[in-house]
């Protein structure tokens, strides 16, 4: 593809929190024409985000925190997210590890990495890796809530599978990335461990 693509120019935008670019370039179209575009590109970093589940309680353990972006666009702004990160020159699992200790208070040991997805990709360069990993109380190092210096004030939610499927559906839960580990652990995790119990009593 990059054979495609003739960068012609780039201009830094913003440079405060993250960096915002304006690039104009050539792409070869499939007919073999070539056609000047313009993008802005967000850079953010790659980060990690992480679902806790408890599969003997059918629990999962959620967040729940103001965001700004959301509340300018018709959202009351608390929105329910799984715990999340952004890598700053960790690696996925070191990173999600402290992410959600920080966050939730709960201490994991073992993740597991479940995919890789680009949740905004018009627009914003960021790669998440998605985690899954089990949780019981004796995890509970801390209280969790985040970090305050960054201006973090976090509340963690318990919810059972089934209420957290019904958050999706009544629109409760609107966070992409959440929305994606819940569905695949309520296939993947909760639904197939139905399954397995239903076959042992039969």
């Amino acid at each position: 593809m990059s054979d495609r693509i003739r960068i012609q120019n780039v201009e830094t935008l913003s440079d405060d929190w993250y960096i915002l670019k304006k690039t104009t370039f050539d792409l070869q179209r499939n007919d073999g024409s070539w056609q000047r575009q313009s993008r802005e590109t967000y850079d953010r970093g790659n980060g990690a985000v992480i679902l806790l589940y408890n599969l003997a309680r059918r629990t999962v353990i959620l967040t729940r925190q103001f965001r700004y972006p959301v509340y300018v666009n018709g959202h009351p702004g608390m929105l329910i997210e799984a715990p999340a990160g952004l890598l700053d020159q960790a690696t996925p699992e070191e990173r999600i590890k402290a992410e959600a200790e920080e966050e939730t208070g709960y201490r994991v040991d073992r993740v597991r990495k479940i995919f890789e997805a680009f949740m905004s990709p018009g627009s914003v360069t960021e790669k998440l890796h998605f985690f899954l990993a089990e949780y019981d109380a004796t995890a509970k190092a801390t209280p969790g809530g985040g970090n305050v210096e960054e201006g973090e004030d976090i509340e963690v939610l318990e919810l059972s599978i089934d209420a957290a499927m019904q958050a999706i559906a009544d629109g409760h839960i609107a966070d992409g990335k959440t929305i994606l580990l819940l569905q695949h652990a309520w296939i993947h995790l909760f639904t197939s461990s139905e399954h397995t119990k239903e076959n042992s009593h039969a």
